[in-house]
């Protein structure tokens, strides 16, 4: 048996099988002192199909590296183990099929299981309600559950080198997210709504299809690094403008709303009232008007840290507003709103 390093620091709370080419594995030889011992086990780098019941003898277990088998599936017997903190199973064959039912009833807090052959990511896994890290990079995932919001105590998910299409506004719930991957994907958009992960340190969108992101980015305040390279708001800076002329609702409320005439809730049906209170001012300091429906959007460049200039998705209420969104590189107007950008809400913007 070959002892892991560390293993001295550690004493025999550490037993290390990892590449020894084992088909089979059998805990029958140890002790059940060594058993009731151990606290850390790595069977990494061999090559076991599955993962034998027999793990569950180890009691105090809090840390089980099964990574680089052929693993198909994990055992039932896994939940069994009450004490266990981290579970790394990358570059294995495991799907979403593969987990036991009962396996949200770990007590895990970093979880790995990159390089395998999710298309989903397991609702089992959004039952861990105390995991930290949770890494699926490298399947086949097309998609992010909406239920990824249960885990509310997650500070790093990893999940670049999928198929991910889009991000749901659920991730934005998760209150200590602090490090998010989704490079290497197929996602379009950035929904406004991740301006709530207060936590967020680093953000790495880089090898996507992004064209844009949406201005209230520069509202995450703890945001350090900012990957983009590889997306086409990096390789093609085009201003874009889409127009849908305003229904007569629509003009009736901007009238009243822009010109302040004066209205009670029991002037108009309820439906008239609602339909009011969802006027969004215009984001031009020198217009006072405001949108409800139809709204110019408008590709805004500004500048972070004083070197890089990205794409940031402005609405306007109609064409013909002068708007300090120009995308003119020396206009005054944008150069006052770039100042008011601190260089250190973006410590890094990685474009290259």
């Amino acid at each position: 048996m070959e002892i892991h390093e560390g293993a001295a620091a550690a004493g025999d709370s550490v037993l290390d099988f990892s590449r020894l080419s084992l088909n089979t594995f059998s805990f029958d030889t140890i002790s059940d002192e060594r058993k009731r011992e151990t606290k850390q086990l790595y069977l990494n780098y061999n090559r076991l199909a599955s993962l034998p019941s027999s793990v569950s003898v180890f009691c105090n277990l809090e840390f089980l590296d099964i990574s680089n088998n052929g693993l198909s599936a994990i055992c039932e017997d896994i939940t069994r183990l009450s004490r266990l903190k981290t579970l790394l199973a990358k570059n294995n064959r495991l799907d979403e099929f593969s987990l036991p039912k009962e396996f949200g009833s770990l007590q895990l807090e970093v979880l790995n299981f990159s390089g395998n052959r999710f298309e989903e990511i397991p609702l089992q896994c959004t039952k861990l309600l105390r995991l930290q890290s949770l890494s699926l990079g490298g399947n086949r995932l097309k998609s992010i559950p909406a239920e990824i919001e249960n885990l509310t105590s997650l500070e790093l998910l990893y999940l670049g080198g999928n198929l991910i299409s889009a991000i749901p506004a659920e991730v934005a719930n998760l209150p200590y997210l602090s490090y998010l991957v989704l490079c290497d994907n197929r996602i379009q958009s950035v929904p406004p709504q991740l301006t709530r992960l207060h936590s967020l340190r680093s953000l790495s969108l880089h090898n996507n299809l992004l064209t844009y992101l949406p201005r209230e980015i520069l509202c995450l305040v703890h945001l350090q690094e900012l990957s983009l390279r590889g997306n086409p708001l990096v390789v093609r800076f085009v201003k874009e403008m889409t127009y849908d002329p305003p229904s007569l609702l629509e003009l009736s409320g901007r009238t009243i709303k822009s010109r302040n005439i004066p209205y009670q809730p029991r002037d108009l049906p309820s439906n008239l009232v609602r339909y009011l209170d969802l006027a969004s001012k215009c984001p031009n300091p020198k217009c006072a008007g405001v949108y409800f429906d139809s709204c110019v959007r408008q590709i805004k460049f500004v500048d972070f840290c004083g070197k890089y200039r990205l794409p940031l998705m402005h609405y306007l209420c109609s064409p013909e507003c002068t708007s300090p969104c120009n995308s003119n590189p020396q206009s005054d107007a944008e150069s006052e709103d770039e100042s008011s950008v601190p260089a250190y809400r973006l410590q890094r913007v990685l474009l290259g």
